[in-house]
């Protein structure tokens, strides 16, 4: 069990195995690796809250949640990265962006999870939003 304080949502304490490991810690970000995923009230969304700052959290979602016409694949060298091992195992999330009432989701550098070990990694697209054929 790990204990840790953070800005939005106070002191949480987690198991040790919901934490994901980001290796190159996210874009703008490569000093934190470790997060975890929470809800966001009552809606498909979720915090990507940092363990070791308690200011840095970010609102993601599946790509699919936010358009339906994206679908965001990773390449073979983000999925040997991530040692996915079946196709199950893999999650992508965007991160979500609210201003001025308005939601923009960062399709060009989605991130790519592991679910069965936790590991993740963001990865800038050269070609973002990739529709559905």
């Amino acid at each position: 069990m790990i204990s840790f304080d953070t800005t939005r949502f106070g002191m949480i304490e987690v198991e040790e195995d919901r934490v994901i490991n980001f290796p190159e810690g996210l874009l703008g970000f490569q000093g934190l690796s470790r997060y975890i995923l929470l809800d966001y009230k009552d809606t498909t969304l979720k915090w990507l809250q940092a363990v070791d700052d308690p200011d840095i959290a970010f609102i993601v979602s599946e790509p699919s949640l936010i358009d339906p016409n994206v679908s965001i694949e990773p390449d073979f060298t983000t999925k040997r990265f991530l040692e996915i091992e079946k196709s199950e195992d893999l999650a992508v999330l965007v991160i979500i962006r609210v201003k001025a009432g308005k939601i923009a989701a960062n399709f060009g550098g989605p991130i790519f999870l592991n679910a069965a070990i936790m590991k993740g990694i963001q990865v800038v697209l050269d070609k973002p939003n990739n529709s559905k054929k």
